[in-house]
């Protein structure tokens, strides 16, 4: 039986957060156990909102860092840059010249950032065609995703079919991938109680400083009941977050305590801060020895560059010839 090619990146756009970590690179992590998997860090994509050079660099290499002590391994999953690997957007080249433009103006992305009365820059506007080229230059069988990405990856088999229709003789130039919803994958919520996500500021970074992890956690908004009185658990941002590291039975005696009353929310928020450090206690103790040997890191990403342009450079070789370019 052949396996099964996953495909999967992330944007360096600052510190990987809760979000990031439960929502895409812990589902990752998981299967690179289940076949070949492909794992890109896209500062591509992130040039659409970093204007900052030295930002980048260090939010790409803080990226590799974050997801080599959560447990990816390079023996079993191909990490890299994808600045890396020049067929990146090459092929973007090629798909955007036969994607239709209506198709990338129904795109969610696009019309909640018109729909805000802000003006687009093109990366914006056609990022879905170099998403479509990350995903077809490696033959990708599987991509994972939310349910709210899952458009990225039907336009990614509308521009494959349309290229299979347009200019394949003998056989298809694309294998045409099928998204993989993530199971189990809840919404995290961030310190407002909105959906975490960097362009609310609402985010709690994985690997924090304690004290500025503890000020965000502290920070936490809630109501005025007073200690005294019981709290409901429903809709507590406290709850919904200790839900992520702690065990059914201390999430039971969690929301026994806010029904009883007594205790106060600064008591809470302790509670979730202690079980919060100790669950990302051994990574970030492996973060900190990778973080001390740089060229290691940077080694990870250089290997994986060659792994993945190996088979991108194939890819390329049979689009080229079947466009004409060859």
């Amino acid at each position: 039986m052949e396996m099964k090619r996953i495909l999967s990146g992330i944007k360096p756009t600052g510190a990987p957060h809760l979000g990031n970590y439960f929502g895409m690179m812990r589902p990752c992590i998981a299967l690179q156990e289940q076949g070949e998997a492909f794992y890109f860090i896209a500062d591509y994509h992130a040039l659409t909102t970093v204007r900052d050079a030295a930002d980048l660099r260090a939010h790409t290499r803080g990226v590799a860092l974050d997801f080599l002590a959560c447990g990816l391994d390079p023996a079993r999953a191909v990490l890299f840059r994808q600045s890396d690997v020049p067929e990146h957007t090459e092929l973007a080249w090629i798909l955007s010249c036969v994607t239709p433009m209506p198709m990338l103006e129904n795109c969610h992305a696009y019309k909640d950032h018109v729909a805000k009365d802000r003006t687009p820059n093109h990366g914006l506007f056609a990022y879905p065609v170099l998403m479509a080229a990350d995903i077809l230059l490696y033959d990708s069988n599987v991509v994972p995703v939310g349910r709210d990405q899952k458009q990225h990856v039907e336009v990614t088999r509308d521009l494959a079919s349309l290229m299979n229709r347009l200019y394949a003789k003998s056989a298809p130039i694309f294998t045409v991938p099928e998204a993989s919803i993530l199971p189990n994958v809840a919404t995290v919520i961030g310190l407002d109680g909105q959906k975490m996500s960097k362009s609310y500021n609402n985010t709690i970074p994985l690997f924090e400083d304690e004290k500025p992890l503890r000020k965000k956690i502290m920070g936490i908004v809630t109501d005025s009941t007073p200690v005294e009185s019981p709290k409901d658990p429903a809709g507590s941002t406290i709850v919904a977050l200790y839900r992520l590291f702690a065990s059914d039975a201390e999430v039971a005696k969690l929301e026994e305590d806010f029904r009883a009353g007594g205790t106060g929310y600064g008591d809470f928020k302790k509670r979730l801060f202690d079980a919060l450090w100790e669950f990302f206690r051994p990574m970030r103790e492996k973060r900190a020895a990778l973080a001390a040997d740089p060229g290691h890191v940077e080694k990870v990403l250089h290997d994986g560059a060659q792994r993945a342009r190996a088979v991108a450079v194939r890819t390329m070789e049979r689009v080229r010839a079947a466009v004409g370019l060859r």
